[in-house]
């Protein structure tokens, strides 16, 4: 039986179809609509009458608050009907979740469901203004409009897959045909890669596979393998200026750093980056830092006292950031930033319990004609992000303890989207192994499909007008209820103990994922599970769809972790083993579709050399709020902007009392209008009790970073370690994870001066508190045609504190006292740090 069914809320109860007539009203300026209608148009397919009544009332209606309509919508006296759905390979929660729902209750495998949203608008509309609306409702990189009253159609379309062609005459082509090549399949990577990669194949004597180019491209893009970062830095000259002899003085430095520590390998940014950690660990002030292969998330050890017990635990914490796929499709990007997150300490083991999302965003109250052309507009971005954001931490289950969005114009270049988490596992369900000859590897959770293919190498390329139109299927869509599944199997101290190894799907797919896992692979890309047919070996190797694990285990404990899984009503397969080839070998039908040497893919390509030039920036910190002419003027100007206007409506999106163990609401206080330094949780334990609770703040300002990046990462480092301390951990035992994002840097020496003189602020400050960077993430991607987001590094700062002695930022009583605690500054206006650490150990 195949019906049709079309599902809307009854009046007084249609509260998102007022808010969408406001919206339209409000940002497109259709002043003449007068109502919007909107229903589910669901296409389905079941055994029977009785099944068919079961999936209404129990599934797809709320019958007290819904209208059903079986066949067609009845007739309404609308100006404009309209209906959209998701592109074929984009995944559908709706649909999905009524699909899941429906076999439980029916245990009926053969349903079908499809999922379209009609649009019904009433008034006096223009024929433009309709289209005005549409394009703001559709998002062409995900969605499409269709006929109202097409045709149901639920049988899938039989694609033929083709077989993975071999690029013909590739190790014979020059330089003006390779580079022609880079622009015809859009790789991310640049000719001196694709020149390596011919002489390689040279040697082997044969052409290379559509798919083997693909991979090297996505597992040396700068995503997946911090290209920009791992940069060989040459020329450094420094223009001359005040503020530029202190930052003078930090370069020498980490250079007498590089010689005490032996660092032979080149000066990079990454070497910047983690060199400050480095000489704390070997002064030995990182005792607590867990060191293995598995670097998917910062891991510290530490010991928590259950029931008047000491257990050891590890608390892992990660930022990620899904700037580029956020900014092109919102509620997907933002969503799958925060799955993405979580994914990184969960392929440690550990149970993710806390959230913190910082987000920076041009103004959103720009009229929506102002958008510029080839993005969707602030608002829209802003908005649709915070739902698909806290949409995907609600349902899986995360308390989302802090949220801030940053104002500053230049995030109309590229949103950035960042989600940071924290997580603990106990130690003694970690097992960090190697991969050995035998040994297996098993792909479980979600299936594999379109979905995401490019995404590393898209985040990696600078975006254009043009570029963003064909972007579609980099962006992953997340699948909440799938990962919230691996979570709780993860948990599970046998499963946990059989893992002698784990990574992520994030950017790279297969390729990256299982690559990583061993030196010696084979692959079967006909195990991997597939949302729907018709994809090829290519597509199998590189998609990025999302809540899917692949561990190692021993083959002998194969059968009872895929058993643990079903237990789960996960899915897992064997996808892969681990061999002593020395090779990474996929295979498509039987066929060998790649073949790489270990070796050569660990080049990460050609070696990238560029120069740094450090313009003298002004020390004079240019404020957000300019030309203030009285006390009056510059107080209204400070309420009225953005910046400090109260974002409770954002924050009250997001659920903070999940699990019970949050210590702090984001607002406190008895009128809850105080505003928290950070976020502040409980342990989580399956069982006993503990009063030890995590502490993560940030630190960054744009307007500081916009006039000296060097000033900026220092203020960043200072500004999310005072409010841990205010919150109550202890300085001494702060650890940092940083995210920079810069503009794309190009061959420009004075951009590439803005990450390392930001870098060298980091590094001065981890060094004068003793407080290191064990982590972080870049992205470099910041540019849209000749606009650059502001220089960015934030500072996450992880303590710990007794949860009865954590300090909420609220009055507690009548005749509190206020302190102000200075610090002095020097004449750079960087922090006098004696004074600065003075200040912390008082505190």
């Amino acid at each position: 039986m195949i019906k049709r069914i079309f599902i809307g809320k009854r009046a007084g109860y249609d509260t998102q179809s007022v808010n969408l007539l406001n919206d339209f009203k409000e940002n497109l300026n259709v002043l003449g609509l007068e109502r919007v209608m909107l229903f589910n148009r669901y296409d389905c397919q079941v055994e029977n009458e009785n099944n068919l009544d079961l999936l209404i009332k129990n599934v797809l209606s709320e019958v007290n608050v819904d209208n059903v309509y079986m066949d067609e919508l009845p007739s309404f006296d609308e100006t404009a009907c309209f209906a959209v759905e998701y592109l074929p390979g984009q995944y559908d929660q709706r649909a999905d979740s009524a699909l899941q729902c429906a076999k439980l209750i029916m245990n009926d495998e053969t349903i079908k469901i499809k999922n379209a949203r009609i649009y019904l608008l009433f008034g006096s509309l223009s024929k433009d203004e309709i289209e005005k609306i549409k394009k703001y409702v559709i998002n062409p990189v995900d969605s499409r409009e269709i006929d109202v009253k097409g045709e149901i159609n639920l049988t899938e379309d039989k694609v033929e897959v083709k077989e993975t062609p071999v690029i013909e005459d590739f190790i014979d082509k020059n330089d003006k045909e390779l580079s022609k090549m880079l622009d015809d399949m859009s790789l991310a990577m640049d000719i001196n890669d694709l020149k390596l990669i011919k002489d390689y194949f040279k040697g082997l004597k044969r052409n290379p596979t559509l798919t083997e180019i693909k991979v090297l491209d996505t597992y040396w893009s700068d995503h997946c393998r911090h290209t920009t970062f791992l940069t060989k830095l040459n020329d450094i000259e420094f223009e001359d200026g005040k503020i530029n002899e202190e930052i003078k003085e930090v370069y020498n430095e980490y250079l007498s750093l590089r010689e005490e520590l032996n660092i032979k390998k080149p000066i990079t940014l990454m070497d910047m980056a983690v060199i400050g950690m480095k000489k704390i660990k070997n002064d030995g002030l990182l005792s607590d830092l867990e060191e293995s292969d598995e670097i998917n998330a910062c891991s510290i050890r530490k010991d928590i006292t259950v029931d008047g017990k000491k257990e050891k635990y590890l608390i892992m914490f990660k930022n990620e950031t899904h700037n580029h796929p956020t900014e092109i499709e919102p509620f997907g990007g933002a969503a799958t930033c925060l799955g993405g997150a979580i994914r990184d300490p969960l392929s440690g083991r550990a149970y993710v319990y806390q959230s913190m999302r910082v987000t920076g965003s041009a103004n959103p109250n720009v009229p929506y004609e102002d958008t510029l052309k080839g993005k969707l507009s602030q608002k829209q971005i802003t908005t649709t992000a915070c739902h698909g954001f806290s949409s995907y931490g609600n349902q899986i289950g995360l308390q989302t303890g802090q949220v801030k969005e940053i104002y500053h114009e230049g995030y109309v270049a590229k949103r950035m989207e960042i989600g940071a988490v924290i997580a603990a596992a106990k130690e003694e369900n970690v097992k960090r192994l190697t991969s050995d000859e035998g040994d297996v590897i098993i792909l479980v959770g979600g299936r594999t499909g379109r979905d995401g293919i490019g995404g590393a190498s898209g985040s990696s390329k600078q975006h254009t007008k043009k570029s963003v139109q064909t972007a579609g299927s980099e962006v992953q869509k997340g699948n909440p209820i799938e990962e919230r599944k691996l979570q709780r199997l993860f948990r599970i101290d046998e499963v946990a103990k059989m893992i002698k190894k784990c990574n992520d799907f994030g950017a790279g797919g297969v390729s990256v994922a299982v690559g990583e896992l061993a030196d010696s692979l084979e692959i079967d890309l006909d195990a991997v599970l597939k949302k729907y047919e018709g994809l090829d070996a290519t597509e199998i190797a590189i998609s990025e769809s999302q809540e899917r694990m692949a561990v190692v285990v021993r083959k002998e404990d194969k059968d009872k972790f895929i058993e643990y899984a079903k237990s789960e009503n996960l899915e897992a397969v064997v996808v892969a083993k681990v061999t002593n080839t020395g090779k990474i070998i996929m295979k498509k039908d039987g066929r060998e579709v790649l073949n790489i040497d270990r070796s050569f893919v660990d080049t990460n390509g050609a070696e990238k050399n560029a120069n740094v030039f450090i313009k003298n920036y002004s020390n004079e910190i240019k404020p957000a709020i300019e030309n203030i002419t009285s006390f009056k003027d510059g107080f209204e100007k400070i309420l009225s902007d953005l910046n400090v206007c109260s974002q409770k409506g954002l924050v009250e999106h997001f659920d903070n009392t999940i699990g019970a163990t949050n210590v702090l609401m984001p607002y406190g206080g008895r009128y809850m209008q105080s505003e928290v330094d950070g976020m502040v949780s409980k342990i989580p334990l399956i069982k006993g009790d503990s009063k030890e609770a995590s502490i993560m703040t940030y630190g960054f300002d744009p307007y500081i970073s916009s006039s000296n990046p060097y000033i900026g990462a220092v203020y960043a480092v200072v500004s999310s370690i005072a409010k841990a301390v205010c919150l109550g951990a202890d300085p001494k035992k702060i650890r940092l994870s940083f995210q920079e994002y810069f503009e794309r840097l190009k061959d420009d020496p004075k951009r590439w001066g803005k990450p390392f003189m930001a870098l060298l602020g980091a590094l001065k400050a981890q060094l004068e508190f003793n407080a290191p960077a064990i982590g972080g993430k870049d992205s470099m991607s910041g540019s849209f045609e000749d606009i650059d987001v502001p220089p960015t590094l934030v500072s996450f700062a992880v303590g710990f504190a007794d949860s009865n002695y954590v300090m909420s930022s609220e009055f507690k009583r009548k005749g509190t006292k206020v302190y102000l605690i200075r610090m002095n500054k020097n004449d750079n206006d960087t922090p006098d740090y004696k004074s600065a650490r003075a200040n912390f150990n008082f505190v």
